[in-house]
């Protein structure tokens, strides 16, 4: 194999970092469309089919988190690349989560670049260490933050219940549950992602969910009859006693909307 290369290797952590934005960016816009997905199942009473939708939408969130956290990693290795640089056999302590996190948790992206830079971090500490790494030996991986993540184990029927919840909640879905009274703060707190377990939903779905439109104040009309009765109930006596603004504002008002409604 090659010796250890430090341009390179700072290059590959910069493609890195690109990489795992950009798939962050695609995975939160594929579950945004999900969530959306998931209200109108609910709106058509389709409860099941949202629940088993949900369970892939709480896999999706944890592995955005993942993906963050060894973008994390990524950037503490390119500031502290002087030590990264070093001649040793074994990672400096500073470093050393991070080198960790990136061999163990590497393969269970898709990023190639992601790859290539684990590859090179086996060589430069040897295979002795990658195996250890890999093995999770003496617990050197975090396993709040990485190994958690990648438990593939399913949902909690409470943690489904609050995500699904939180999602009619938001997108203005009448829906309620009896199942997540006493196990949700159980879930929430039992989860694999429980710093952050249900998103900014309310946020999001403001954000996609237009106004409805403002109705125009009075209808077209297209007979001359209509608008002569239409004026009279706007006499100065109806409009003094329904109406303060003054009889001959509603009249040049009236008179206003008249005049753009020929137009049409």
């Amino acid at each position: 194999m090659p010796p250890w290369n430090a341009a390179k290797a700072k290059v590959q952590l910069r493609l890195s970092v690109q990489r795992l934005r950009t798939l962050q960016a695609k995975k939160e816009a594929q579950a945004k469309a999900s969530r959306r997905d998931i209200a109108t199942l609910v709106e058509r009473g389709k409860i099941e089919t949202a629940r088993i939708k949900v369970e892939g939408v709480i896999g999706e969130d944890i592995h955005i988190e993942l993906l963050e956290l060894l973008e994390l990693y990524c950037e503490l290795l390119l500031a502290r690349f002087g030590i990264l640089d070093q001649n040793t056999r074994e990672p400096d302590p500073a470093i050393l989560e991070g080198i960790c996190s990136i061999i163990y948790a590497a393969p269970h992206t898709e990023l190639k670049e992601l790859h290539v830079l684990r590859e090179i971090l086996m060589h430069k500490y040897g295979r002795e260490f990658s195996v250890q790494v890999m093995e999770n030996r003496d617990a050197c991986v975090n396993h709040t933050k990485v190994v958690r993540k990648l438990d593939v184990a399913t949902p909690s029927t409470a943690l489904v219940e609050a995500y699904l919840g939180e999602i009619t909640k938001a997108y203005g879905v009448p829906w309620s549950s009896n199942k997540i009274k006493d196990g949700r703060d159980e879930a929430v707190e039992n989860s694999p992602q429980h710093d952050s377990v249900l998103p900014n939903i309310e946020a999001e779905a403001a954000s996609s969910v237009p106004n409805p439109p403002k109705l125009p104040d009075i209808p077209p009309i297209e007979d001359d009859n209509e608008k002569a009765s239409l004026l009279k109930e706007s006499s100065p006596g109806k409009s003094a006693a329904s109406n303060p603004t003054p009889p001959e504002d509603d009249f040049d008002l009236l008179t206003k909307r008249f005049a753009a409604l020929k137009k049409r």
